[in-house]
């Protein structure tokens, strides 16, 4: 669930698609987006080996450890592209402003976070040009957590 009032347009980022872009101001340390209606997590294994499963990898996004959801139905949580200089901070499935963010921002994140550990990006990083590698989960959490003490003082 996506709690600040936004709208999908075209990303700013170059061969990203569309976006998801706020529609007023967001402080600081607010969620901009919530864990809602999620039915079930895949341990990695289950959710690579199993073909039904296998062809969805690009709607699955890892939530802890080794279980990712699958969202087929493309929410629109789904146009949150990613950055390596990123307005939201991925954190267990949460997505919390990194900054006070003016309307019209667009939400990105880095997509390190969602990955399987070591999995590669079919694409690169669009400023950088570098590829964008899933971390480890304790890589992930302990980055994600340090962020998250720093935002919120």
């Amino acid at each position: 669930m996506i709690l600040p009032r936004y709208r999908i347009a075209a990303s700013s980022i170059p061969g990203a698609g569309k976006g998801l872009f706020m529609e007023e101001t967001v402080a600081a340390g607010r969620i901009v987006t919530a864990p809602d209606a999620i039915d079930r997590t895949y341990p990695w294994a289950e959710l690579s080996s199993r073909p039904e499963l296998a062809d969805q990898l690009f709607a699955s996004a890892r939530w802890f450890e080794d279980r990712y959801t699958v969202s087929p139905d493309w929410p629109d949580e789904c146009y949150v592209n990613h950055s390596f200089d990123p307005t939201g901070l991925w954190h267990l499935g949460f997505i919390f402003a990194l900054r006070d963010l003016p309307q019209g921002t667009e939400i990105t994140v880095d997509y390190r976070h969602l990955l399987p550990p070591g999995e590669e990006e079919s694409f690169i990083d669009s400023q950088s040009g570098e590829k964008i590698i899933g971390l480890s989960w304790q890589e992930s959490l302990a980055a994600s957590t340090h962020a998250l003490a720093r935002l919120l003082g």
